[in-house]
Order: C-alpha cells, then structure tokens, then sequence
C-alpha cells in the first residue's frame, strides 16, 4: 500500500514546498529596494508624465519647449528653434543665456548642467533668484525627459564658449566636453530621440508639435518660434500643418484667437482682449500678469483654454473660476445699471456657451494637480484673477453700450432657454405601436412621413373649420391658434412657460424649443403659416415668426418655415374669376383680365374663415395653384435680422418709433 498511495504527511510537505515557490514566506533588509539616480523615472514613467501613451511621449516635448519659453519670459531669450529631425528625433535651441557648465557646490566633480540632467529635483526655479515666473517648478522636467531617452544631447553657448555632454537613459556618456569657441552664439539646445524600451511604436506628431508651438508664441508676443520638419513627416492632406514658419503673435492671444475663429459668425467685433498686472507680492517682486482674449459667437461652441505660465492646463482650475466669476459679476452688474432684473438669472453656463477664449496667467510659485500639471490649484489665483478683471469687465461694457446691451440680451435669452428646458418635453412623431397625445384642437393628417406632409397654423376656429374642409386629409394638418398670440421677444419667461397656444404649438411640431431644438424630430416637412391677407393678418404672421427665429431657429435656417398668400380680392364676370392679392393686384387685374367697362363683380374676403371652401382650396392649398413664401434666415445676416427682430418685436418701443421715424418716408400706400 505504501508504493501506491503518498503518507498524508508527504502530501502536506509538498503543498508547503508549492507554496514557498509562489511567495516567499521571508521578508527582510534583503527585500527593500533602492532605486537610485533616474532609475525611479525608468521604472515608473507614469509618476512623473502620467503613462507611456501619446500624451505622455509629447509631454516630453513640451517639458523641454517649456524651459526654453521660461528663458524668454525671463527677458533672456527673444527666439526658439524647434527642428523635427525624424519622426523621433526632436531638437529644441533658445538664445538664452544657457544651462550653467560651471561646477556645482554641492557636487564639486559635476558641471550644474549635468546636476540638471541626472538629477530628480534640481533645478533654478524653486526660488525667485532666477525666474520670476516659469512652468518648471519641481525640477524634474529635464531629467525625466533625459532618464526616457534613448539618447539626449545638450549643448551650451556660453560665455563665448561651446559645451556638449551626451547622455543614455539618463546616464552620462561622458563628461562635459569644450567644444571651442562660439563668439556668435549664445543658449541652449537640446536633442533628443525618446526611448521605445519606455514608449514601444510611439512617433512625433508634426500637426501636434506645430500646434504646441503656436500656442506658446501666443503665449508670450515678444518671442518668435522658428518651426521646422522633413516634409516627409506631414500627414497626407494635412494643408494645416507647414514644414518651415515663423511663428510670432504681435498682439498675443488676441492674434491667435482670431486666427482660430477665422470666418465664425461673430454676436460683437472685434475680439475683447487686453492684459493687466497683478498685485505685487509682499516682498515687492512682481504678483504677474493675466492676458484674455474673449470671443462672443452666434454658433453654441464653447471653448475656454487656459494657461499658467505658458503650462496648457485642459482641466482648467483656480484660475479659470476667477475669470469665470468676474464675466458673470460684471453682466449682473451691468443689467442692474440698465435696471433689467432677468439678468440676475444669468449663469457662466449662459455667458460661456456662446464664449470662444483664451486665457493666461503669469503668476510665482504656482501648485498645479500632478507633474503633468493639468490643473492649476493654487487658491490665490482665482481672487487675483477676478480683482484684475472685474474693472475691465465694467469699463468695456460701459464704453460699448449698444454691444453690451445685445450681449446681455443674449445671455438672457440663454438663461431663460436653461430654465424652460426644465419643463419643456420633446413630443416626438407618432409611430405605429405608440401614439402622441397631441394638442386637441389639432387635426392631424395620415401620412407618417414627415417629408411628404405639412402642418398650417391658422388663426381662430372659423378659419381652422374652412381649412380642415379644404385640405388634403393625408398630406395636410390644420391646427388652429386662438387670436394673437404671445409677443415672445418682449415676454417674461414664465409667461412663455404659462403660454397655452405655444405650448400646443410646440407640442404639435415636435422638435423642441431653443437649444433642444431638432428639426430631425419637425412632425411635418412644411410648416406654413396661413393668415387673413390684412392688416391684422399680418401682425399675427409678424408674431408667429418672431416665435420661430427665438424659439425654433434651426427650422427657420433649414427651410422649414413659409407664408401662404391668401388672395383678398375675388373679381368675376361672367363665367370668369380670378383672384387679387391686394388693391393694387385687384385694380392691375381689371384692367388685364377683362374687357373694358366690363361690370366686374368685386368680392373682398372678410377673412379665411368667410372664405368658401373652394376658394381656399384653390388658391391658398392645393399644392399645384398656390402660391408660398419661405421664410429665410441668411447666415451671413444673422445678426443683422437679430437686430432688426429686436428693435421691431423687443421690449423697447423707442427702438421701433425711431424705425418709423427713419422709414417713414419710404412708404407710399398704406393699406387700411
């Protein structure tokens, strides 16, 4: 028995022998790890540029693009060359006043540049001795881009004199040489190739860098960047991208951000922008300096990028807080000059969604959230930011009050948006296993395609039962609106929200109002509206677009929206009849028409609702005799129409008496 089965204690010997091989049981001096030199960045790249992904192997550009932009805002170098060599070979020169060579104190046998580069936190920023300001603040930033190199190679002009050390992952080759004599020359250039141990397939983006590259000459208008690469590293197609530009902004971000809107229909011109110095600190020095350049759009693209000491921060921080709390103070404030109590309601999500900016702070000893340095949270920055602003904010608005008073406008309307998204529902189109509640004076037609049907909106019942009896029960619905309806450019929000007539209408159509406007979900191909052709008629057309250009404004620019042309007059003799659009028509088709001193019977339509079923059928419906106007929005005229609904249809009559006053002249019949 003993050859065929184990003794339970061999057995037990054995899992333990098992388990020994997995984890060691014994944990002592001998397990503690020292990682010394750089050895910590090769072993955890993550620690200090937050992965070995794309972002993380551009990051290493930056750090070295940044230590020569501390150079120029320094007042030491006026220009940078940033040469793409291959699709991993990048080279950075500054004409500063170049990493120091001399031995340091503190390690006697090492020039202070290679402290610099083998080093984890050296570095000449942690005081204000050499840098007031500047994005390297942990001293990290060249000897982790040193330690993930397969191979770096600095050189220094300096004091008329040339030097070069090569360094490999992070080692030193061998020491630091002199070169020779440099008379002309001056600065420091960095070349390195990242490590693919680290970064495995990873390459240079040439669109990424030169993108990089303008962003910092944006950052500081008194430096230019010579931006260079093989034109064999260009993508395909990529018309943005050069192979050789210098690339300066005179006027900082004001420059750039207009570069980047290009075309984009702007709400005000030109871009507010402008930079202000911040408070000294308590020993003296210089508290920095914050520059803005601020763009109001027609379109909905919000974009805010911002920066603290030429660092790109993408998750924002302190800094953009203050910006944000001055625009909403100094809009508040400035609707309360103007005695406007809806202001009160406005929001940064209302100012900053129609708010393309950029936005740079220059301030000392920064904290940012990690070695990437995404996030600015230094607490100071938000107040300082906002005190430097706030009177800016106040003087520009005060000198541009037309161009205030339209932004306030629109910020108010946005607000108004935000809070009837709350409570407004989008009804979409009725399908066959689910049918819509839909308003109940609407008669709907059959067809479930919406392309191939439309919708009239008539004014009152008597012209509603007309319609519903002249109509093609397929193609063709009728909602019928009771009387005017509701001035919305000079209505409150809660009496929109209350509105009865535009709650059906809008339930009726189905797309949404204001920003939730989709004329994807539009229940109908045509919405048309059909007035009486008078006076009054027109008044309500005049309503009624005003409630689609606020309210539903894509359905005005995509084509959605047209006046039917009722006709006022009926003219027979005999077995002739034809139809007159107004009196001058009517005294035209007389004389053409008929013979003379012909008796023509003349017959004025009191209204649709007066009209005969086959009248309106035959001229105002019927798709192959009528005749329909398109309501249009001209994207190049938006603001001007914007303007022009709001001095005709907004809250201030003044606006509309001086219209007349000025148009007065121009007519010549007055139908009443």
């Amino acid at each position: 028995m003993s050859d065929l089965f184990e003794s339970d204690k061999t057995k037990k010997s054995k899992r333990a022998d098992k388990r020994k091989n997995v984890v060691s049981t014994n944990y002592d001096a001998h397990d503690i790890e020292v990682l010394e030199g750089l050895e910590p960045v090769r072993r955890r790249p993550g620690m200090y540029i937050g992965g070995t992904d794309d972002n993380a192997y551009h990051h290493l550009a930056s750090e070295i693009l940044d230590n020569a932009m501390d150079e120029a805002v320094a007042g030491h170098a006026s220009s940078i060359d940033v040469f793409l060599e291959n699709s991993r070979t990048l080279m950075v020169r500054d004409n500063g006043r170049g990493v120091p060579t001399d031995p340091h104190p503190k390690f006697p046998d090492k020039s202070a540049l290679e402290v610099i580069f083998t080093t984890l936190h050296a570095g000449g920023k942690f005081s204000s001795k050499a840098y007031d300001t500047s994005g390297g603040l942990h001293g990290v930033g060249s000897s982790v881009v040193n330690a993930l190199s397969e191979q770096l190679i600095v050189e220094v002009a300096r004091d008329r004199t040339l030097y070069r050390q090569v360094f490999s992952r992070g080692t030193p080759s061998g020491p630091l040489e002199n070169v020779g004599n440099a008379p002309n020359r001056r600065g420091t250039t960095v070349r390195f190739t990242p490590d693919a141990e680290i970064f495995g397939n990873h390459i240079f983006s040439a669109a990424r860098l030169y993108k990089l590259c303008a962003s910092k000459a944006a950052l500081f208008r008194g430096v230019t960047i010579h931006w260079k690469c093989e034109p064999n590293l260009i993508k395909t197609g990529d018309d943005s991208t050069p192979s050789d530009k210098l690339i300066q902004f005179p006027n900082g971000l004001e420059d750039a951000l207009t570069a980047e809107l290009g075309d984009s229909p702007a709400l005000i011109a030109p871009v507010w922008a402008g930079e202000a110095e911040l408070p000294l600190a308590a020993d003296g020095r210089t508290g920095g300096k914050v520059e803005w350049a601020v763009a109001f759009l027609e379109n909905s693209i919000s974009t805010l990028t911002s920066y603290c000491n030429t660092i790109p921060t993408p998750q924002g921080g302190t800094h953009e807080n203050g910006f944000r709390s001055a625009l909403v103070k100094g809009f508040r404030a400035w609707g309360d000059q103007r005695k406007i109590k809806r202001a009160s309601a406005i929001t940064a999500e209302d100012i900053l969604g129609t708010v393309s900016a950029k936005l740079s702070v220059f301030i000392r000893d920064p904290q940012f959230q990690g070695q990437t340095k995404d996030k600015l949270t230094t607490h100071e920055a938000a107040r300082l930011v906002e005190g430097a602003l706030r009177d800016r904010i106040d003087h520009w608005l005060g000198g541009n009050p037309q161009q205030a008073d339209n932004l306030l406008a629109v910020m108010i309307e946005r607000a108004e948006d935000r809070l009837r998204r709350r409570e407004v529902k989008e009804t979409a189109r009725k399908s066959a296993t689910r049918k819509l509640r839909l308003p109940g004076k609407l008669t709907d037609c059959t067809r479930e395609n919406a392309a191939e049907t439309e919708i009239f909106l008539v004014e009152g019942e008597s012209a509603g039962g007309s319609a519903r009896q002249a109509r093609d029960r397929e193609t063709q619905a009728v909602l019928p609106l009771r009387g005017k309806i509701l001035n919305v450019a000079s209505a409150t929000a809660d009496k929109l929200r209350a509105n009865q007539e535009l709650r059906d209408l809008t339930e009726a159509l189905g797309c949404g109002v204001g920003s939730s406007c989709n004329v994807k979900n539009l229940r109908y191909g045509r919405v048309i509206i059909m007035t009486d052709a008078d006076v009054d008629g027109a008044h309500i057309a005049s309503l009624l677009m005003t409630f689609f250009y606020r309210e539903m404004g894509e359905l005005v620019r995509s084509g959605h929206l047209y006046l039917a042309q009722p006709p006022l007059y009926r003219l027979t003799h005999g077995s002739k009849t034809v139809y007159a659009m107004n009196d001058q028509d009517r005294d035209r088709r007389i004389k053409s028409d008929f013979k003379a001193n012909a008796k023509v019977e003349v017959s004025r339509f009191k209204g649709l609702g007066e009209m005969p079923v086959k009248d309106l059928k035959q001229t105002t419906m019927d798709p192959a005799k009528r005749t329909l106007l398109r309501v249009v929005a001209l994207p190049e005229d938006r603001l001007m129409t914007s303007d022009r609904v709001e001095s005709l249809m907004g809250r201030k009559p003044e606006l509309r008496f001086r219209f007349i006053q000025e148009h007065a002249r121009s007519v010549e019949d007055l139908d009443v």
